[in-house]
């Protein structure tokens, strides 16, 4: 017996005992209202929650919400008549001028007012890091109360790359000096769709 195996049979033989995954069945929470815990959330965090009862209520948000003179960017086709669709045949830096980004988001959570974008979601891994205002699009039924059901719903997902993105931009430095828009978007709103 060579020294690795003597060192992988040393191995094999001190394994711990087995004991269960603990009980997380207290985090486990369940919101009274989980649309208004996520709104009074993400408010907390300094974000914007507007609610729109369809694709049409949502282009009329978006018209009286934000500047429309400069770039628009969305990965949704359905709004391609009031925003530039986002193209994967562009490099990152063409979007060094985007004003507004609007893109839709399969999940969210209540506890934190997170968002979850994958690189599908995105069109382009940049796009809702490097524009000045984040609109989010969120159904209704994909708000989810904890991280923990949250992450039961990513595991069994099929992406590349994604993030949890909770609000606008903001660090403060050892002064205490908050700036907003520093390493992301100014301004960060969510509209949550009924329909």
């Amino acid at each position: 017996m060579n020294t690795r195996e003597k060192i992988l049979a040393a191995v094999l033989q001190n394994q711990p005992e087995f004991s269960p995954l603990p009980d997380i069945s207290k985090f486990q929470v369940e919101y009274e209202d989980i649309v208004k815990q996520y709104i009074d959330t993400f408010a907390e965090i300094g974000g914007n929650v507007l609610i729109a009862e369809d694709i049409a209520g949502v282009k009329e948000l978006l018209k009286d919400g934000f500047d429309f003179s400069k770039r628009v960017v969305t990965t949704l086709p359905e709004l391609s008549d009031i925003a530039e669709l986002v193209s994967q045949d562009v490099t990152a830096h063409s979007f060094d001028d985007v004003e507004l980004a609007v893109i839709q988001s399969g999940l969210a959570v209540a506890e934190n007012g997170a968002v979850w974008l994958t690189e599908k979601d995105m069109g382009q891994r940049i796009i809702p890091y490097i524009c000045q205002h984040l609109a989010v699009i969120v159904p209704v039924e994909v708000i989810v109360s904890t991280m923990h059901k949250a992450y039961e719903k990513i595991g069994i997902g099929d992406y590349g790359f994604g993030g949890f993105i909770g609000g606008p931009s903001k660090t403060a430095d050892i002064e205490q000096a908050l700036v907003l828009g520093a390493h992301g978007p100014l301004t960060m709103t969510v509209i949550i769709l009924k329909q």
